[in-house]
């Protein structure tokens, strides 16, 4: 099992009410990353926003000595051989570290960097550009010619400092996609497939299905999924803390978090659920308030939180909370990893202190992957 942490700058007690949310700077991220790395985490998500995912890894370097960066790439924004100088850039000074999580983003974002893909189309040009950064990567100096990216040849370089030998294994690339279209790219193009959380079956049911369509290609994926976690020596004190969540959230940032879930052209005022318990959460954000806490579990110890996601299904967010003593938490990851989950994204805020809690309570519970560098 390979429990990995979140690296971002917004941080707090509850970061995502502006009130409750620290002022954070570079400091404050090198803290996080040397705190990652002491406890012995797999690794960490970089936050994506407004900062770049390659510049927080490369920062990061001089505090740490084992943990790997999952990093955000949107084919497309970086020519793919660039793209390849900057991670073995990264690798050689790392040892190996920088894992790529591949994001093939929406209309929307991808035109404020100037990218115009239909979706299906920027499924076709990502196994494009990985497939070329993958052969610039591993040294490869022939010119490539694809349907949409096209690089020259590479000039060898027989100096005895080329870094292009220093890895002889392709970079490992997470990545998520639900669509056909995404759920075909990822069976043809992961190593690590991610989906955000569910129940345990459900979860396992869809790692399935995707692992079934790589075995048709002769291709083997490995799965990871995403929680918030609030672990703490009882189940008592776990569930005051997520109280405490729900009474901090005001019911205006709860509704809109909800919304990312709803249906398309649904809202929190129109949007009528089949699901009794779906219907009174809706009634409850109406009326101006926020459910009961227990209401929101879905699933023992798995708990939607103040996002009031699950309407039908457990949300595609980093919404859903592990929730419990460390005993009963050790035993969903379990269950979790039984159904095929071997990589867990876990986050709790403040994301220092918490990241302490998860590896004093949960790590003397589970047999955890701790190998140091990811390729020789």
């Amino acid at each position: 099992m390979k429990l990995l942490w979140y690296l971002t700058s917004p941080d707090g007690p509850f970061p995502w009410e502006p009130s409750h949310r620290w002022p954070t700077g570079f400091d404050h991220l090198q803290n996080l990353a040397r705190t990652i790395d002491e406890l012995g985490y797999y690794g960490a998500l970089i936050g994506t926003g407004r900062d770049d995912g390659l510049t927080v890894a490369a920062s990061m370097l001089g505090v740490t000595r084992r943990m790997r960066f999952l990093t955000a790439v949107y084919p497309g924004l970086t020519s793919p051989a660039k793209l390849a100088q900057i991670a073995h850039t990264i690798d050689r000074h790392s040892g190996g570290r920088l894992l790529f999580n591949v994001v093939n983003g929406n209309d929307a974002t991808l035109a404020q960097y100037g990218v115009h893909l239909e979706r299906d189309a920027r499924y076709e040009f990502s196994a494009e550009y990985w497939d070329a950064f993958q052969r610039v990567y591993l040294g490869e100096e022939a010119a490539y010619e694809g349907g949409h990216v096209r690089l020259a040849a590479r000039e060898r370089d027989d100096g005895p400092l080329s870094p292009w030998d220093a890895f002889p294994r392709p970079t490992p690339l997470w990545g998520a996609g639900t669509s056909p279209a995404g759920v075909a790219h990822s069976a043809r193009l992961l190593d690590v497939y991610l989906s955000f959380a569910d129940t345990p079956r459900r979860l396992g049911d869809k790692f399935r299905r995707v692992g079934a369509l790589a075995a048709e290609q002769g291709r083997k994926l490995s799965f990871g999924t995403r929680f918030q976690v609030i672990v703490r020596e009882t189940e008592e004190e776990a569930w005051a803390r997520a109280a405490e969540v729900l009474r901090v959230t005001s019911a205006e940032t709860a509704a809109a978090l909800a919304g990312w879930n709803l249906p398309p052209g649904e809202t929190v005022h129109t949007y009528e659920p089949e699901d009794p318990a779906v219907a009174r959460r809706i009634e409850a954000l109406r009326e101006g308030r926020l459910p009961d806490v227990r209401d929101l579990e879905i699933h023992p110890n798995v708990w939607t939180g103040p996002s009031l996601f699950g309407f039908d299904v457990v949300s595609p967010s980093s919404g859903t909370y592990l929730v419990g003593s460390a005993e009963n938490v050790a035993a969903r990851l379990r269950e979790y990893e039984a159904e095929g989950t071997e990589s867990f994204i876990l986050s709790g805020f403040p994301l220092i202190e918490e990241a302490h809690t998860v590896a004093d309570l949960l790590f003397p519970l589970l047999d955890l992957d701790h190998e140091e560098g990811e390729r020789p």
